[in-house]
């Protein structure tokens, strides 16, 4: 009879305590409920809808031709095009930038305190205002082509040449967030220990040898984690190109992406659905490239 009594209690102690748990979890699971699980459950219905948005809200049912519409939109391939070529050259150039300004940084030169917040000023600054400041720099009349006459080159149409416009925020971005992941690579750098560097030089390594062999594999997780979180920022690139371009994506389509897409789909074209089905896709092309990065470097 103890014994019964014993395991009743025992019980009721764990029910109690798991109506605790429940109750401390229900703050993080009604936030996550409504801002990332209902939206998503939305997105869904939106995708498989058409959607009429103006007059009387009305959804009729299409099933997938949403998604078969981006094979046949040339717009889509387009938009894919540029926004996978930005990705291939940004990740690769902020990730080497940002290595070797942590690097730097942690050598010990002098005053390298007032170098890092003046690194890191870019990080903080409001995109749409660098973007307003590279606008001008780049502009016809703007302080490049002045800087080009100045030395007696021939200036050039940097914002209305299709060939350069998309790289002029490529440059503007591998400069304006290089600076945080340089942080990142920072702080891990200072947690290496100094006694596997005075190791490395009893064995006779260099500086070069010991950076090869010892730094790049102790940062790889590191590494990872700057890659993965680059290739999602890149990937949704907007509020450049829609100021660049006056949201058109132009010149000629040059600095079109997946994320202006959809804010053209749903702002300008009222094809709410169709949106959902674009949002879909980019994040399944997001979600196989992260799998193929930790094939690579997570280990």
């Amino acid at each position: 009879m103890f014994e019964v009594r014993r395991r009743q209690t025992k019980s009721r102690s764990n029910i109690t305590q798991d109506l605790a748990g429940y109750l401390f979890m229900m703050p993080t699971i009604l936030v996550l409920g409504t801002f990332v699980v209902l939206p998503i459950l939305w997105a869904i219905f939106l995708s498989l809808h058409k959607v009429q948005l103006l007059g009387a809200i009305k959804y009729q049912f299409v099933g997938f031709r949403n998604f078969t519409r981006l094979i046949e939109d040339e717009q889509v391939w387009i938009a894919l095009r540029n926004t996978a070529q930005y990705v291939a050259i940004v990740v690769p150039a902020q990730t080497v930038l940002a290595l070797i300004l942590a690097v730097t940084l942690n050598s010990g030169i002098r005053a390298k305190n007032w170098w890092r917040i003046l690194y890191f000023l870019p990080t903080v600054t409001s995109s749409a205002v660098l973007t307003l400041i590279f606008m001008w720099i780049y502009n016809t009349n703007g302080l490049l082509n002045d800087f080009l006459a100045f030395v007696g080159l021939p200036t050039y149409n940097w914002l209305g040449d299709p060939a350069v416009a998309l790289k002029g925020i490529m440059l503007m971005n591998i400069w304006s967030t290089a600076p945080f992941y340089m942080v990142i690579y920072l702080a891990a750098l200072q947690d290496i220990p100094r006694s596997l560097y005075e190791a490395g030089s009893l064995d006779g390594a260099n500086g070069w040898q010991q950076f090869i062999h010892i730094t790049i594999p102790i940062l790889r997780p590191v590494t990872f984690f700057v890659v993965t979180i680059g290739v999602i920022g890149t990937f949704q690139l907007f509020d450049q190109s829609y100021i660049f371009s006056n949201g058109t994506g132009g010149p000629n389509n040059a600095t079109l992406t997946i994320v202006l897409l959809i804010y053209q789909a749903v702002f300008r074209n009222l094809q709410m659905g169709y949106a959902a089905a674009i949002a879909f896709l980019l994040a399944a092309v997001i979600i196989v490239i992260t799998l193929i990065q930790r094939r690579f470097f997570g280990g």
